[in-house]
């Protein structure tokens, strides 16, 4: 899909005379480094300006709190509604289910570790294994991590309830809302 936007940005920048075939390698290469480094099928801008609250599908974390994060990959990993998993966006701030500007960022030390962390949470906590797609984008200045967990092909899942706990419970979870919680019920059996 973005490839298909920059033919089309090309082709009406052509026919509009606002570019020559010689300055086009140059207009493009920050469109193409965009898309060759952020790999994930989003526009950020879209994601952070034009949300207006938080939803079924996307999570704002403002810091890494594994635990969370953990169970909001399995809920959206689980797609009970079939809305084609989501998206967890660390590093912004949420109030009110809106996403907070200028955003509190990340240092790229935090971001190794905490893509380090999710590989092993993603052995270790969640069954059967599962591995949401990573992106840093730098927004005003400041690195954020998107987590781009799509529907999973062997649901269900479920994870560890507590990360701190050797002998901890495992719960399935889905999102209901704007929340990530522990299924329960008719839900569970479904």
């Amino acid at each position: 899909l973005n490839w298909v936007a920059l033919v089309c940005w090309v082709l009406r920048e052509l026919m509009q005379g606002r570019l020559s075939t010689l300055t086009i390698a140059h207009s493009l290469q920050p469109r193409v480094d965009n898309m060759m480094f952020n790999k994930l099928p989003l526009n950020i801008d879209n994601l952070l300006h034009q949300r207006t609250v938080e939803s079924e599908r996307i999570e704002y974390k403002q810091g890494w709190n594994p635990e969370s994060v953990l169970h909001t990959l399995c809920a959206f990993a689980n797609d009970f509604q079939n809305l084609g998993g989501g998206y967890v966006v660390i590093g912004v701030a949420e109030a009110h289910g809106q996403p907070v500007l200028p955003p509190e960022g990340l240092l790229p030390e935090q971001i190794d570790s905490i893509q380090k962390t999710l590989l092993n949470l993603g052995h270790s906590a969640m069954q059967p294994p599962y591995h949401p797609l990573t992106a840093v984008y730098e927004v005003q200045g400041k690195s954020i991590l998107v987590l781009w967990a799509p529907g999973g092909e062997t649901r269900p899942y479920k994870a560890k309830t507590n990360l701190n706990d050797k002998k901890s419970d495992w719960a399935f979870y889905v999102r209901k809302h704007t929340s990530t919680v522990k299924a329960t019920g008719e839900t569970e059996r479904e």
